[in-house]
């Protein structure tokens, strides 16, 4: 059954002292696809200036805006209703031999390189390879996807926006992010392109319309095999009605909720709140 949710993400910042200028990007509108549809975002700040959306390389939209009057507090509020589909399985899926073919290679080559995030390991690349043996890539994206579901515990703080794939894996702790970086790594290690999704996920599979939860800015894998469909290795699920998707990319720097420069001020607190209600 398809679901209608309003999601509101507010970020705020204190400053210790005047900010005189600012330059900031947010990533807070989910996307439009064949599994969801935006219905109404928006972008607002206080102090309110003003601001002007593209689309990134990526495909992911950015709100984009700068201040130029000192300031001592930024509130940066996205606000949208979504609608989002329950998964189907993908009508068309490669083998091997298919999947890594040059033409497939080259198409999708960015989205096979490892990176600071996703860097080479072989250890978990035998890993990749061994949980994979016999199975088509359709088959090796879940196993892999649950086997890092069963490997790491979810554990808040003990990572963090710079923490890799390899450094979650031996500490065998972590968030979302880091399940989902370990997941790209092995998929990645076996030429299974793949992609990383920041978004929202409503907590409560059997929730009440017009109830408002915090919810959660979360993170899981988008992975090609003839097409693309999610997997979520932190909670070892196909992406669902729950899941609302905002930014894709390589890893975690290509699809920050915020980021920006400024001058002047000093050390910030940062509060971030996530609701999600479900309308329909």
């Amino acid at each position: 059954m398809s679901w209608r949710m309003r999601v509101v993400h507010t970020t705020g910042y204190n400053y210790d002292s005047p900010v005189t200028s600012s330059y900031n990007e947010a990533r807070l509108t989910p996307r439009s696809d064949n599994r969801q549809n935006v219905i109404l975002n928006r972008v607002e700040t206080d102090p309110a200036t003003r601001s002007y959306r593209y689309t990134d390389y990526w495909g992911t939209a950015v709100t984009a805006f700068d201040l130029h009057a000192p300031h001592t507090a930024l509130e940066v509020a996205g606000s949208s209703v979504v609608e989002t589909d329950p998964f189907v399985p993908p009508e068309e899926t490669l083998d091997f031999d298919e999947l890594t073919t040059s033409a497939v290679k080259d198409r999708f080559d960015e989205l096979l390189e490892h990176s600071d995030y996703v860097p080479r390991n072989r250890q978990l690349a035998a890993v990749a390879k061994r949980l994979t043996k016999d199975l088509d890539p359709y088959e090796s994206v879940i196993a892999v996807a649950k086997w890092v579901n069963e490997e790491i515990s979810y554990v808040p703080g003990t990572t963090d926006v710079h923490t890799s794939a390899v450094e979650a894996w031996t500490e065998k702790k972590g968030v979302c992010q880091d399940y989902a970086h370990l997941t790209l790594l092995m998929l990645r290690s076996i030429e299974i392109p793949c992609r990383y999704v920041s978004g929202y996920l409503h907590p409560t599979k059997e929730a009440a319309i017009g109830d408002a939860v915090e919810g959660q800015s979360h993170a899981w894998i988008e992975a090609w095999t003839g097409s693309w469909w999610g997997y979520d290795p932190t909670n070892g699920v196909h992406i669902s009605e729950q899941h609302v998707s905002v930014g894709i990319g390589r890893d975690y720097a290509d699809v920050p909720p915020l980021k920006g420069i400024f001058s002047g001020g000093g050390s910030t607190e940062l509060d971030v709140v996530v609701e999600i209600t479900r309308l329909a």
